[in-house]
């Protein structure tokens, strides 16, 4: 219920702040706060309870992009559904919030219909806390361009002869509308179904042109309708009124057919552009939605699978009586197994993480041991590449070494993936290096060969990208560095040159001390 909802418009100009709250008045809303800014509006959703946020992208101070991150951010805000206003068209641009977490995009210039819609879909979308099976929404076909809807042109004339012209000019390409008043044209503009284009007489009986556009101007359903005004007048006065009004184009009477025409084409090429891009954007969100659905599913619907694996593996395990070489399988089923609903954990801990949801929970984790258990592993794995895999493990080997404190899933994803890209980049018959130092921090060392080229090194952690590794997904260091800062910790990068070294320093904090990194 509309309501009873709490909404809050953010937007630096007035006029828009007006016009967004009208809209949502006449959509049912009761409850409508109001910002200058994205700092103002994070000082109300501080004070205030707020259930849904209209912003403006560009403003001064706080742009509706970071107010949009700090939402996300914040466990208290996460879940608000945040409706973005913008002109930007750029598919970067639009991206780029859809990776934000916006719930819906309008394009500017919209009207009232628009709105709704936008709303409607922004207020279905709730980031979600966990993964749970839903039901995934198909992506409609591109529609035939033989089936798009026509553009609608509204001609308003008092002179029945020029709106017949008119109509038998533009129906063969356009739905065309007609007026003889200003009144009948008013009602069609503000109905449910306004006109896209109004060709509108200035000279009339009762309601002039001038009037009909003043009222149609501060109607917020008629408000953005472009209008071209047809005229026998050549006064610079009412030139200058109609562009006030927001005229985008002026056609003297006696009219050039042909002319009019290409004007018409033209502008309702551009309605039709921008049609076009809002139409564009619904689409990327309804990728992004169903794109987040199917991991959702593909996460639940695999565990189930993946634990029966664990546990046939297990018991084959340990009830004995099996050949060396069987247990040697079974261990490697039960490893690739265990890998497999690593990367499932990773990927829900990511989102987590990525949408500032994630809360970290640490505990004392033997690291010592998961390197141990791990590098055992590996050295099986990448036998046929003849790799020597060193551990060296601080010189105090009688008592244990000291535990991180961290989580411990996060941990094994973490130098899961540091170990097998190391092993995975180093060239057969070369050395994997992997050093535990203890102190006020837990660091750990990893180096390989070759070095990272640097023209990669400053990309070296971004998400998507990869070198050197056909098929990569490109997020392993990049989801490396997350999971060390998510424990409050880092990932360094440095390289050795000489000795054509790639060394990698990890920092987590060990039980009780905050994290150092450096490199020596």
């Amino acid at each position: 219920m509309l309501d009873q909802t709490v909404f809050l418009v953010v937007d630096d100009a007035d006029s828009m702040r007006k016009i967004n709250s009208n809209q949502l008045s006449r959509l049912g809303a009761r409850q409508i706060l109001l910002a200058n800014n994205g700092l103002e509006a994070l000082s109300i959703l501080n004070s205030r309870p707020v259930d849904v946020i209209v912003s403006d992208w560009n403003m001064p101070v706080m742009t509706g992009l970071e107010l949009l991150l700090q939402v996300r951010s914040d466990k208290r805000t996460a879940h608000l559904p945040f409706m973005m206003i913008t002109a930007e068209c750029e598919r970067e641009q639009i991206t780029r919030l859809i990776d934000s977490g916006v719930s819906s995009i309008l394009i500017k210039p919209y009207n009232p219909q628009n709105l709704a819609q936008q709303l409607e879909q922004a207020m279905r979308h709730r980031p979600k806390y966990q993964a749970l099976p839903v039901q995934p929404v198909a992506v409609p076909a591109p529609v035939p361009a033989a089936s798009k809807r026509r553009p609608t042109l509204l001609a308003v004339d008092d002179m029945p002869e020029n709106l017949s012209l008119i109509a038998g000019l533009f129906k063969p390409d356009y739905r065309v509308r007609l007026a003889q008043d200003g009144q009948t044209a008013l009602g069609i503009c503000t109905s449910s179904t306004p006109p896209d284009l109004i060709l509108l007489d200035v000279m009339m009986p009762n309601m002039d042109g001038f009037e009909l556009a003043e009222q149609l101007r501060s109607h917020p359903q008629a408000s953005q309708i472009p209008l071209i005004f047809v005229t026998a007048m050549n006064d610079p006065q009412a030139l200058q009124r109609g562009l006030e009004l927001g005229a985008v184009d002026f056609v003297h009477k006696p009219m050039d057919m042909r002319l009019l025409k290409l004007r018409v084409g033209n502008l309702l090429r551009h309605v039709e552009r921008h049609q076009q891009v809002q139409a564009e954007c619904n689409e990327l969100l309804m990728q992004a939605r169903l794109r987040e659905e199917v991991e959702q599913i593909t996460r639940h619907d695999l565990k189930a699978p993946l634990s029966g694996v664990l546990g046939i593996a297990r018991g084959m395990l340990d009830g004995g009586n099996l050949l060396p070489g069987q247990k040697r399988m079974l261990r490697l089923l039960e490893d690739n197994a265990l890998q497999a609903m690593n990367l499932i954990n990773l990927s829900a801990a990511l989102y987590r993480i990525e949408t500032g949801k994630f809360e970290l929970q640490p505990v004392a984790v033997d690291l010592a041991t998961m390197l141990t258990s791990m590098i055992e592993a590996l050295r099986v794995t990448y036998q046929a590449k003849a790799l020597v895999i060193e551990l060296c493990l601080p010189d105090c080997v009688e008592a244990p070494a000291a535990p991180a404190w961290a989580d411990p899933m996060l941990c094994y994803s973490l130098l899961s993936n540091l170990l097998k890209n190391a092993c995975e980049a180093a060239p057969q018959g070369s050395r994997v290096r992997v050093q535990m130092v203890e102190g006020e921090a837990i660091g750990i060392r990893m180096e390989n060969q070759p070095a990272v080229p640097a023209d990669f090194r400053p990309r070296f952690f971004e998400k998507y990208s990869s070198h050197g590794k056909q098929g990569g997904s490109g997020l392993g260091t990049y989801s490396a560095r997350q999971l060390a800062k998510a424990q409050g910790g880092d990932l360094e990068l440095h390289v050795d040159e000489q000795q054509d070294l790639t060394c990698l320093l990890l920092g987590l904090p060990s039980v009780g001390a905050e994290v150092t990194i450096g490199c020596s």
